[in-house]
């Protein structure tokens, strides 16, 4: 018993594991990262408020407008060669934002929103097959990893651009992306090398059976349902990034450096909803339920600030434990819904895609809203009602009991695309 356990914990890919947290460090990090400059990059490049906003609104638009494609490369690729296309994009999309130009920050903004795309769809499936044994826990830490890249650009880009410049300071973060590609590539070697060694000893798995046909994702109600439920946690999750701050100033009349506390509190209590999520999936046994109490968090936001803005710091923090958790349960439902790898690409396409989509329009409708109205009770009520869609549409399709013969996670790829890089 204690051989076959010490087997099982080498077998663990703890180099893998170290690459997929490097990746997600790169797959937000960059796009926060002109927040802190963006005064000194208007200035330099001459462009106003509007392009500049351009900066952090393409990406999400390439991350609804691009899964299908980013899919078919995945698709064509396999995964674990798509990490790199995904790596190598966000290189060359973070050297050419800095080149100086207005048009080459455009270009490389896009080229940044393509790449990290592929990052989004890939990495969950890479989570899905690589980490049987421990799908929740390995994404709870990579929705950490996300939150964590965030919080790291937003607070070293600054001081990097007094000493060095606003462009050495963007492209810097380029280093990051070389450390995770050299960490990925190092992975895979060790385990090519691993499973060549198995074969020669003959103690290789036999090979998966061969696929199972499925039918287009679209056509099931809970993917529909996951995408609706993503739709809602993105929604909720851009807009309030986007005018929490200026709300907070307005409704409490707090200087806007003091607001912007909020946004770290957001950011930082993600980390606690990402890991409270699987040991709550765990206990409960029921994703939906962990989901609906997610909802609960979310929704103590609006209607907190609605009833008591003075208690701002609480109403941040609790919602963001609930960003956090929301897209980790969802992740987690993803792979839990989906039969094999090739099936959860198609799933997490079509969920993310959908979900982007919405949460596009998230800054512009509320603010919209509340020029419209004036004050900040109509865009905090839309908030709640994204809440909403994500509360019914989530727990009807999160995935009812997790029986435990079950829990050890989705079956191996089938043979054929998948296996491929």
């Amino acid at each position: 018993m204690q051989r076959g356990r010490r087997a099982a914990a080498t077998a663990f890919p703890a180099l893998l594991l170290a690459g997929v947290l490097l990746v997600a460090l790169n797959l937000r990090g960059p796009l926060v990262a002109v927040a802190p400059v963006v005064d000194d990059l208007r200035r330099d490049l001459h462009v106003g408020a509007g392009t500049a906003g351009l900066l952090t609104s393409i990406p999400v638009l390439c991350f609804a407008l691009a899964a299908p494609a980013a899919s078919l490369l995945i698709a064509r690729t396999g995964v674990h060669r798509a990490v790199l296309v995904s790596l190598a994009g966000v290189l060359v999309g973070t050297l050419l934002r800095s080149a100086g130009s207005p048009t080459a920050a455009i270009a490389g903004t896009v080229v940044l929103g393509l790449a990290i795309t592929v990052g989004n769809i890939v990495v969950p499936v890479v989570i899905g097959r690589d980490f049987p044994s421990a799908t929740n826990l390995v994404t709870a830490a990579y929705t950490a990893a996300l939150n964590l890249g965030s919080a790291l650009t937003a607070a070293l880009t600054a001081p990097l651009a007094d000493a060095v410049g606003w462009r050495a300071a963007l492209a810097a973060w380029g280093l990051l992306v070389c450390a995770a590609a050299a960490v990925w590539t190092s992975a895979l070697r060790r385990q090519t090398a691993r499973a060549a060694t198995a074969e020669q000893a003959g103690t290789a798995p036999p090979p998966p059976p061969p696929g199972v046909p499925h039918g287009p994702v679209w056509r099931r109600p809970a993917a529909w349902g996951l995408t609706l439920a993503f739709a809602g946690q993105a929604f909720t999750y851009y807009g309030t990034t986007a005018w929490l701050p200026t709300l907070l100033a307005e409704e409490n009349g707090m200087s806007r450096s003091a607001a912007g506390v909020s946004s770290a509190l957001f950011q930082v209590l993600a980390v606690l909803g990402a890991f409270a999520v699987p040991a709550l999936v765990a206990w409960w046994k029921r994703p939906w339920l962990v989901l609906l109490a997610v909802t609960v968090l979310w929704a103590a936001l609006p209607i907190g600030l609605l009833v008591d803005p003075s208690l701002w710091a609480l109403w941040c923090c609790l919602a963001g434990a609930a960003q956090g958790g929301g897209i980790t349960v969802i992740f987690i439902a993803i792979v839990r819904r989906s039969a094999d790898p090739s099936e959860s690409r198609r799933l997490s396409a079509m969920v993310q895609g959908g979900g982007y989509a919405v949460a596009a329009t998230g800054p512009l409708l509320l603010g919209t809203a509340h020029d419209a109205t004036g004050g900040w009770t109509v865009p905090l009520l839309v908030i709640l009602g994204a809440v909403a869609v994500m509360a019914v549409a989530g727990t009807a399709s999160a995935g009812g009991r997790i029986e435990d013969e079950t829990d050890a996670g989705p079956p191996p790829a089938p043979a054929g695309e998948e296996h491929r890089g």
